[in-house]
């Protein structure tokens, strides 16, 4: 799997005249990675993955997935938004299920992938639960699984944790990196939490704000298997004090120049 944003831009017209809310990003994905996108507010982060996701489209410049050129959703990227957007008159085998339905699977093909997936991540006991019986966190899972079920070529995720209190965030955290090792999918999470990043990334990218383009890519240098002791050694916190500093530079200058 290989994800390539090259030059891309995005502007909206308003009353005022022409907003550009991206400009020039330039950024890749490939087979296996988690990567996170961070930056301060107004830096267009989730309008960037709106466009990966097929959702919107570049004013300029070119998305493509494998050399196939982004021209609206497709089963090759799936999405988890920050709200769970789970039916609610669905249990949550059939919420997960409910891709596979609108591609054509069969019932017996629904039933084994979604048996499977609701094993990664740990809701086979809840299966026919409603979602108005699960916490934020398990409610999450569910949104991942019916992401994943449909095995495509990335994950696209839009603060997936940002609406959950801080123990579950963690948690959830820890869950995400064990999803993502057992089942090899690529990742392209957006986020507005550093240590987040940090904690999650293989890379991280940082944008500018008004309009958002990329200031720095960093390689997270840090081990695979990764456990919350991590976030005490000298090594974690350097990085995140450097992209946090360059988040407030960026802040800064975008209160001065408002």
């Amino acid at each position: 799997m290989h994800l390539e944003l090259q030059n891309v831009s995005k502007a909206f017209p308003t009353k005022k005249g022409t907003l550009l809310a991206l400009k020039d990003i330039n950024l890749h994905v490939e087979t296996g990675e988690l990567v996170c996108v961070v930056g301060a507010s107004g830096s267009g982060k989730s309008t960037l993955l709106r466009l990966v996701a097929g959702l919107d489209f570049p004013t300029a410049g070119v998305i493509e997935v494998d050399g196939a050129p982004v021209i609206g959703p497709g089963p090759d990227r799936g999405m988890v938004f920050q709200h769970y957007t789970l039916y609610p008159w669905m249990t949550v085998k059939k919420n997960v299920a409910f891709g596979l339905r609108l591609q054509g699977f069969s019932k017996a093909e629904r039933a084994e992938r979604v048996t499977e997936y609701l094993n990664v991540v740990g809701l086979t006991k809840f299966a026919a639960a409603y979602p108005k019986e699960l916490s934020g966190g398990m409610k999450q899972r569910v949104a991942i699984a019916r992401a994943l079920v449909c095995e495509p070529k990335i994950l696209l995720m839009d603060e997936p944790f940002g609406a959950l209190d801080v123990q579950t965030k963690e948690s959830m955290q820890q869950f995400l990196l064990k999803v993502w090792q057992r089942t090899g999918t690529s990742i392209m999470m957006i986020t507005h939490d550093v240590a987040e990043a940090v904690f999650l990334s293989q890379r991280v990218y940082v944008l500018t704000t008004h309009p958002g383009t990329v200031r720095e890519e960093f390689k997270i240098d840090l081990p695979l298997q990764r456990t919350y002791k991590i976030k005490t050694t000298a090594g974690f916190q350097a990085y995140q004090e450097d992209i946090s500093e360059l988040i407030r530079e960026e802040a800064a200058q975008s209160l001065w120049s408002s």
